[in-house]
């Protein structure tokens, strides 16, 4: 399994792509993502990194908080490091790891678990009658 750290570089290749998603109501300026806040409000006070060696990260202005986009997941869904290294992983649809308990769980069909992963590799439907 990947460390925050991999998943961050991961994050960080697809920048502009997580900031659509995680942050819709901002837009690209330059090499910046502009967004209000963490929430994604509108405005200009956070700025995302898209491009070079400090691709993924960002800064408040507002606030001063600052982090990769692993913090910034868990910032704007209310989740710890490890529940945003899931969704990261959901995100960059990535294979969720597997323990024992979650392959036997997988074997038989229709299980919770087998139901949760596929819900964890969903992707919103911006714009569409699903998504009201």
């Amino acid at each position: 399994m990947e460390s925050a750290g991999d998943l961050s570089r991961r994050l960080a290749r697809d920048a502009e792509a997580i900031c659509r998603q995680l942050l819709p109501n901002g837009r690209r300026q330059g090499c910046y993502w502009l967004v209000g806040d963490v929430q994604g409000h509108r405005g200009r006070s956070l700025y995302v990194r898209l491009t070079g060696p400090s691709a993924g990260s960002w800064t408040d202005a507002a606030t001063g908080e600052h982090g990769d986009l692993l913090d910034l997941i868990a910032l704007n869904r209310g989740l710890s490091i490890g529940e945003a290294m899931v969704e990261a992983r959901a995100v960059l649809r990535l294979p969720l790891p597997i323990s024992g308990t979650v392959a036997a769980a997988m074997a038989s069909t229709g299980s919770p678990e087998a139901c949760r992963r596929v819900f964890a590799a969903s992707q919103p439907l911006p714009g569409t009658l699903a998504e009201r």
